[in-house]
């Protein structure tokens, strides 16, 4: 239900502070809702029919895949023809990579993998908000800067007309994060579920693709990044190896946990790890 109190949250406060002709707003709420829509079905399969295994993986990523696949095309709908499809480089100059046709399916891998690390992270009391909190207010000011002309072209990044207004979408979803890791500091009385971090996930690779900042989410995130890559390599390294495991146990929070970590000394070091690439992230704008 942290989940839930989440997106109720995010969305009143939306509707009552964000500019509601805004193309771009109702975009990453779309995504936001119908991602934590399909982490509700997953949810609750869990919790009240009692099924371990939840929603099927390959209905839940069928769902994200098309509601990612619309989403991208609204975005270049509304997006000026001449920076369409464009995603930044971070720490090079102006420079730009044209995908053309293949930025849609770039954006939805995106957006698809955004959410399942954020998913792939909540693990402990703590531990995936505070990342999630890290990036939104990041991403608000990121946001702010590319929907801002004037700032747009003192940074020498591209100016994305209405972007802007996701500034307080962000800064929606920072304050419903707060509210929720009140209740969800170890030990927890409330947990988000996949209703809550695939909606999180979702929200932020959403953004980032409005905001053509698509690599610095991936140094922004990158704690959401390694927690994800660690599964992969598990899984990867447990097939071809026929048993052998890289880590104690995946995603990587699991690993130290089996070392001997205590739960709040992990999840405080992890906290840190955001915070220093969120750092890192942010110089991108600069450092050029």
């Amino acid at each position: 239900m942290g989940g839930m109190l989440i997106l109720m949250s995010v969305f009143f406060s939306g509707i009552l502070w964000a500019k509601l002709t805004d193309p771009f707003f109702w975009v990453v709420m779309g995504i936001t809702l119908g991602y934590g829509g399909i982490g509700f079905m997953d949810d609750f399969l869990k919790v009240k029919r009692h099924n371990p295994k939840g929603l099927p993986g390959r209905y839940k990523l069928l769902l994200q895949v098309l509601m990612g696949v619309v989403a991208v095309l609204v975005i270049e709908a509304f997006t000026p023809a001449s920076i369409a499809s464009s995603v930044m480089i971070p720490f090079m100059k102006n420079f730009y990579v044209h995908l053309g046709l293949f930025f849609i399916p770039f954006a939805c891998l995106v957006m698809i993998g955004a959410s399942n690390a954020v998913n792939l992270t909540d693990g402990l009391d703590g531990l995936a908000i505070v990342p999630v909190i890290i990036a939104t207010l990041c991403f608000a000011i990121l946001a702010y800067i590319t929907g801002n002309h004037i700032f747009a072209n003192y940074l020498q990044v591209h100016y994305v007309p209405g972007s802007g207004e996701l500034a307080v979408f962000c800064c929606a979803l920072a304050g419903a994060g707060l509210g929720f890791l009140w209740f969800n500091a170890p030990p927890a009385m409330v947990f988000m579920g996949d209703t809550g971090s695939l909606a999180m996930g979702g929200a932020l690779g959403a953004i980032s693709v409005i905001t053509q900042m698509e690599l610095v989410l991936f140094i922004i995130g990158g704690l959401f990044v390694i927690e994800a890559l660690s599964v992969m390599l598990q899984v990867g390294y447990f097939k071809l190896s026929k048993g052998k495991r890289i880590f104690l146990m995946a995603p990587l929070h699991h690993h130290f946990e089996k070392k001997g970590w205590s739960e709040a000394t992990i999840v405080i070091r992890f906290w840190i790890i955001s915070i220093l690439l969120a750092v890192v992230g942010l110089s991108a704008l600069k450092l050029r």
